[in-house]
């Protein structure tokens, strides 16, 4: 029930991402960072993977709705960190109220395993996005490949699910 839940949940993330023309994060990118969510829970991979795909999904999400308040001319003191502490704790939180996170055995290196890749892609999804609006800057704003502002973000995503598959083998 709990795979159906997750599942659901990030299909639903997923479509309310396309609610607006926000263009902090490309659709696409953030639909594929759903899908992951949901696919590594349902298929019963590493909760460390799947808290790398939390991580972007939710760096994404941050990012649209920064973009939006711009758009909206919405203003508030501290909105981008009242923003990303939000929406960590809307995420985080009810995880943790399901069991998903803070078992006693489900830790690498001490800290619970979706934390440890909540942590790794929110950082590398960040990271990627600007260098990717750094690199079209640098060529005249063109991207130097086809969706290039989908493989940039997503592409660290997938090389550390990589890494931890094989490390939490």
């Amino acid at each position: 029930m709990k795979k159906i839940i997750v599942f659901l949940g990030a299909i639903f993330l997923g479509i309310t991402g396309f609610a607006g023309s926000a263009n902090a994060v490309c659709p696409v990118c953030t639909i594929a960072v759903g899908a992951g969510v949901g696919f590594s829970r349902y298929l019963g991979i590493d909760d460390t993977i799947s808290g790398v795909w939390i991580g972007g999904l939710t760096v994404s999400l941050i990012m649209w709705t920064i973009n939006w308040f711009k758009k909206k001319s919405i203003n508030f003191k501290y909105r981008e960190a009242i923003t990303a502490i939000g929406y960590y704790l809307l995420i985080v939180a009810p995880l943790h109220y399901i069991d998903i996170i803070g078992h006693p055995l489900n830790k690498i290196c001490g800290i619970d395993k979706i934390l440890v890749g909540v942590f790794v892609g929110s950082v590398f999804f960040f990271g990627f996005e600007r260098l990717y609006i750094y690199l079209k800057k640098k060529n005249g704003d063109k991207a130097h490949f086809p969706f290039e502002k989908v493989v940039l973000p997503v592409s660290p995503l997938v090389a550390w699910s990589i890494i931890f598959y094989f490390l939490t083998k």
